[in-house]
């Protein structure tokens, strides 16, 4: 299409897209950190009920003498977290004694907690431990809800008021939200903020995306799509290094959202989408920013010769079937983009519901918490190598369908092996969750090559939505293991596969140019996509021009 060609007359995958990738990719990666924040800012150090008031003075005695005698311990030999005697029980101090039947009470005066590891966290200052251990949870929970609505409210917005106008709204919603939750002590005002903060992991994900793919040409796609698959694991790293140094919850809550005002700053000066001033009437803007990305790319001269007739006249086909507004029923208005939405909603909902409910069981490796934050981020990168080079030279449905199925064989398999044989049920764990996290980065990218422009984002949003309600899902699954334990790993394991088996039935997209309007998308589908042109599109890894568009001298 005229469009891509246009992007590599002005320079193709030149210094404005490395440039352009590069400082929207960067508030992905630490928008990994909230994702996985709660993993420290709320993690469960070791604690016991604190001492009767009656005993106040023995009460501050946290030596082993004074434990044995006021806590009971469980069946591992160690202090009960939630239990304690209601009388100190002197006589265990003698090793050879042993009581039963002893009365015992709830921890009513409090817990002490070990703050070895951690000097403070959401569960030492509230105490969400034993009845109130749930609150935890609810707090993960609301974040998910806000990342669910995000997706919903950001997805629509998008397309009317275009990709920059939300993305910059994210930065210092985060901004802003992130360090009112270090600073407010309540714990219904956290959970508010952290609903807030949600919301815009959305908003910046789908947005950032949505600009990266509309401003790089055919052959840079794959790879711009899956780099953001590695700033996300990046952002675990950083997570881990972060958490690492900064222990206090309110100063590592803070660390992790105050740069999101520097991305607030710098973001005035990203252009908008071209393609989505053109489709909504702003030729001239477009223009602008066009001349702009020619000037950057060392390509001035045809960017000064780039007027809105020349651009009108080679985009005139693609967009006069453009809607003037758009709703969500678009996505199931015209057989072809029903059929992508509704596969795409299997893939996305049983990508994550997998994904969530694997990373749970992955919280096993007995390991300090910061090398299992690293462990979990270095798991990605092979699994996301192999699919970055499947990607480009097999394709985007065979990718994503192949691990998809992997990842849901490797967590079946799970089922058969010995609960002894822990190290290669580890293995065959980290597998899959590697193939699932591959898997979802592949989708991101073949969402928004799927979807027309007209609709990307709002496609692109609602696919969201069904993967957040995925990882809201993966939780209850967990809790059914409480009656059959082969449940949970069975669901996580047959979901993929259903979703690799839907994937099949959707377009190739690679080398294939961008769809721009609903009725070119339904167009293409009757009459089949133009091989010849898809071929003399080859797409290559290399970030650099390889020759001079057909466009070049119209221009």
């Amino acid at each position: 299409m005229a469009f891509a060609d246009l992007l590599d007359a002005l320079g193709g995958v030149g210094r404005f897209q490395l440039i352009y990738t590069a400082l929207l990719l960067l508030p992905c990666s630490l928008l990994a950190c909230h994702n996985f924040l709660q993993n420290f800012t709320a993690a469960v150090p070791r604690h016991h009920c604190q001492g009767p008031t009656n005993h106040t003075a023995a009460a501050t005695n946290d030596s082993g003498t004074w434990l044995r005698a006021t806590i009971p311990l469980d069946q591992l030999g160690t202090p009960e977290p939630c239990r304690r005697f209601t009388e100190p029980q002197w006589g265990l101090l003698n090793p050879n004694t042993s009581i039963h039947g002893v009365a015992t009470e709830g921890c009513k005066d409090g817990w002490v907690y070990d703050r070895s590891v951690f000097p403070s966290t959401i569960v030492m200052e509230w105490d969400l431990v034993c009845e109130a251990r749930t609150l935890r949870d609810l707090a993960q929970s609301i974040y998910m809800a806000g990342v669910l609505v995000g997706a919903a409210v950001f997805g629509s917005l998008a397309d009317r008021l275009g990709r920059k106008a939300p993305l910059v709204w994210s930065y210092l919603q985060l901004a802003v939200s992130g360090s009112a939750t270090a600073y407010f002590s309540s714990f219904t005002a956290y959970c508010i903020f952290r609903f807030l903060m949600g919301m815009t992991f959305s908003g910046i994900i789908l947005n950032s995306l949505s600009l990266v793919v509309e401003w790089m040409p055919t052959r840079g796609r794959t790879v711009a799509g899956v780099l953001l698959g590695f700033s996300f694991t990046l952002g675990q790293l950083i997570l881990a290094g972060v958490a690492y140094l900064i222990r206090p919850w309110r100063w590592l809550q803070f660390a992790v959202s105050i740069p999101f005002l520097i991305f607030f700053l710098y973001s005035w000066w990203l252009p908008e989408s071209s393609r989505w001033l053109l489709l909504h009437g702003k030729a001239q803007l477009a223009v602008q920013n066009l001349r702009k990305v020619a000037t950057m790319n060392g390509r001035k001269e045809e960017g000064e010769r780039l007027t809105q007739k020349v651009v009108n006249s080679y985009i005139q086909s693609e967009f006069t079937s453009v809607r003037s507004s758009n709703s969500v029923l678009d996505l199931f208005r015209t057989p072809a983009i029903r059929k992508v939405t509704c596969c795409l909603m299997v893939v996305w909902f049983s990508n994550s519901m997998a994904y969530y409910g694997l990373a749970m069981d992955l919280q096993k490796f007995g390991l300090s918490i910061y090398v299992v934050q690293v462990l979990f981020g270095v798991i990605d990168i092979p699994a996301m190598l192999v699919a970055t080079a499947t990607m480009i030279y097999v394709g985007r449905r065979a990718t994503v369908a192949s691990f998809l199925i992997l990842a849901g064989l490797m967590v079946i398999a799970n089922v058969f092996v010995p609960e002894d044989m822990q190290t290669l049920r580890t293995a065959q764990a980290a597998l899959g969750k590697g193939c699932l996290a591959s898997s979802f980065i592949c989708v991101y990218l073949f969402t928004g090559e799927l979807y027309p422009t007209e609709i990307r984002q709002m496609g692109m949003g609602f696919t969201s939505v069904n993967a957040r309600l995925g990882g809201l899902v993966a939780p209850l699954i967990t809790a059914v293991g409480e009656f059959s334990a082969v449940l949970p790993p069975v669901g996580f394991g047959a979901t993929p596969i259903l979703a690799g088996l839907a994937v099949c039935f959707l377009a190739e997209t690679r080398d294939a140019p961008l769809v721009e309007t609903i009725v070119a998308m339904e167009r293409r589908v009757k009459e089949g996509l133009p091989r010849k042109e898809a071929r003399g599109k080859k797409e290559d890894i290399s970030l650099q021009q390889l020759g001079a568009s057909p466009l070049m001298e119209t221009i």
